[in-house]
């Protein structure tokens, strides 16, 4: 089944779907879910990488969900990082959360910036 916007809908989803690789910058207001390959820097309010996703890039989101891989910096909020996720870089967050594990080989940094700066 497939799912389409109109012009009244303001919040649909960037998908990038398994098995698709995408060469480019992704930035929008609204969440980004990426399945399959990104090359390339993401701006959004949400960032999820899932479990077969693959981020070559910087990401700066409010929310980042990490069930794949992210090869390259990220700013955010809230860092939420799932068993099997993978990251190099630096990731900088306010807020971390880590379930189960052992694929971060990245620096953590706790930003200390307020959210109104």
């Amino acid at each position: 089944m497939l799912a389409f916007t109109n012009a009244d809908e303001k919040t649909s989803p960037t998908i990038i779907g398994a098995g698709c690789k995408m060469t480019g910058n992704i930035h929008t207001d609204h969440n980004v879910q990426i399945h399959g390959h990104v090359i390339g820097d993401i701006v959004a309010e949400t960032v999820v990488i899932g479990r077969g996703g693959l981020v070559e890039g910087k990401i700066h989101a409010d929310n980042l969900f990490l069930h794949g891989k992210l090869d390259g910096p990220a700013t955010v909020d809230i860092a939420n990082v799932f068993s099997h996720a993978e990251m190099t870089g630096t990731l900088s967050y306010r807020t971390l959360n880590i379930t189960a594990n052992t694929g971060l080989e990245c620096k953590l940094a706790k930003r200390k910036d307020t959210k109104d700066k």
